[in-house]
């Protein structure tokens, strides 16, 4: 190629070249800076960008995951809550029963004491039955096992046992050892019901320290939670996130860049108007 063609020009072909590159370098840096991204979409970097995005959705299914443990939580909260309630329900119900089963006291006497049972046993039943939270219901007759989600998945599950309390009307076995319409009339059947109410007590409260030990395990488990997020959502940072103080330092350097390959450029295209002078 000529030398000193008119119709070629490699000078400014190279100066464009390099301005182009310097712009695109340019483009790129401003949009990290302006987004706080180095890779904000697949094209900056297809393999990190999957990385981060499967691990946005992990962090943020761990959102519900969170959300079913609160719920279960609340749930377990509420019937330790009534489980605590009706201890104390039967601790008053043992005391009457005791107090009826003196053999001195009279008849009247031991009815009233029998009415103030009547009432505490009631009590408990209603306790029971207002033991809801979302629908979920711990303590009652045909009452299930209580299950969160644990992980991202939903493959596993926290898992905490329910208590049934309820009292029956037929034979007893469970956690209360009375059925619903347990009541005295003499000293004997007082007496009587008086141990079935202390068996009633240490069931309850074994119960009680159960679903506590549940609670408990779902609130460590909930912290935990917490903790994967903050680290996975560091984690997708130290992945995508641009050093904003390089490349605002790199900014300035490409701007200069710039401007120096518009003069070459326009170097470049002035060099051949010194052709001219060659035919005056």
């Amino acid at each position: 190629m000529a030398t000193n063609s008119i119709n070629t020009n490699v000078g400014a072909m190279v100066a464009l070249q390099n301005l182009n590159a310097t712009n695109t370098d340019l483009t790129t840096t401003q949009n990290r800076i302006s987004t706080g991204l180095k890779v904000s979409s697949a094209k900056d970097n297809g393999a990190i960008w999957a990385i981060a995005q499967n691990t946005r959705a992990d962090v943020s299914a761990l959102d519900s995951v969170k959300d079913s443990i609160q719920r279960g939580q609340s749930t377990v909260d509420v019937a330790m809550a009534a489980g605590q309630t009706i201890s104390d329900l039967l601790n008053q119900m043992k005391t009457k029963a005791l107090a009826a089963a003196d053999t001195s006291l009279d008849t009247n006497s031991r009815t009233a004491m029998n009415n103030d049972f009547v009432a505490l046993r009631n009590q408990i039943s209603k306790t029971i039955s207002n033991a809801s939270f979302n629908g979920t219901n711990m303590l009652k007759t045909g009452a299930t096992s209580l299950y969160s989600l644990a992980d991202a998945t939903g493959t596993q599950k926290l898992t905490v046992q329910a208590k049934v309390m309820g009292l029956t009307s037929g034979a007893v076995g469970g956690i209360i050892v009375f059925t619903v319409g347990a009541s005295f009339a003499s000293s004997g059947a007082a007496s009587a019901l008086a141990l079935q109410i202390s068996s009633s007590i240490t069931n309850v409260n074994a119960a009680v320290a159960q679903l506590g030990t549940g609670s408990q395990a779902l609130q460590t488990h909930l912290d935990f939670l917490g903790k994967l997020q903050d680290t996975m959502t560091a984690g997708v940072g130290n992945l995508v996130d641009a050093d904003l103080a390089k490349e605002s330092a790199n900014l300035q350097a490409l701007q200069s860049k710039q401007q120096l390959g518009i003069q070459a450029l326009s170097i470049a295209n002035s060099s051949k108007s010194s052709l001219l002078a060659l035919f005056r």
